[in-house]
């Protein structure tokens, strides 16, 4: 047990949720950090809200910042987010879901944060098995942003933070990040999925995230709590 601060990107969804928990587990006092970036709806910062609040974090900064300016993805952009019917249909390339650099701006924006909070420790819940295929969930890339983020920072030219980027989710399948949130108390009917609902947030289960998250729910044996919120 630390009792550290530490700064754990929260988007609202599930992955990002388990995070909180684990952080929290791990004896860290969890500082949220979300952005209103210029997606495609507010419903996932909802979510964020109701989290931090049911998880007790120490604060929870929403930070604002508009990548519609540079557009590139479906979620930023008038580009229609992509459907299908099975996980098996999902492309295999990165998708037009990606926003480009979204989480090198994002940990950027966190290791402001946490150098302001005295904090050595970002945690965020990139995932390289169960994923969509995005270039910035890698181990590889998370390695390098931390060799340079301790590079960036007057806290780490003087010795005071050697920034350390926790990624416990890394190498884990949906199923098992299900599991362990479970462990853990989580309670996932706070959290929002979906890169495609319709007006009243209700999910529309069958884009990526929609896909991979229903895969993880039968892989573990549970029900999803976000299901009965669904349109039949």
């Amino acid at each position: 047990m630390t009792d550290q601060p530490a700064v754990v990107l929260l988007s609202g969804g599930l992955d990002s949720t388990t995070v909180v928990a684990i952080a929290r587990h791990e004896g860290y006092r969890p500082y949220a950090l979300s952005f209103r970036y210029g997606q495609r709806h507010e419903i996932e910062l909802t979510a964020a809200r109701r989290v931090a609040a049911a998880m007790g974090v120490s604060d929870h900064v929403v930070a604002d910042i508009d990548l519609r300016a540079f557009g590139g993805s479906a979620l930023t952009a008038d580009i229609d987010v992509p459907h299908h019917n099975q996980v098996d249909d999902l492309d295999t390339g990165i998708p037009i879901t990606y926003v480009p650099a979204r989480n090198t701006i994002f940990l950027a924006f966190a290791l402001a944060w946490a150098e302001t909070i005295g904090a050595s420790d970002v945690f965020i819940g990139v995932n390289a098995l169960d994923y969509s295929g995005y270039p910035d969930c890698r181990p590889e890339y998370i390695a390098a942003f931390e060799t340079m983020a301790n590079l960036a920072t007057k806290a780490g030219v003087e010795g005071t933070q050697h920034l350390r980027i926790h990624t416990p989710l890394i190498d884990l399948t949906k199923a098992q990040i299900i599991q362990r949130g479970l462990e853990l108390g989580v309670d996932y009917s706070l959290t929002h999925s979906c890169y495609d609902p319709d007006i009243s947030g209700r999910p529309c289960g069958t884009c990526d995230s929609c896909l991979l998250r229903q895969k993880g729910f039968v892989e573990a044996g549970v029900v999803d709590p976000a299901l009965s919120t669904r349109p039949r």
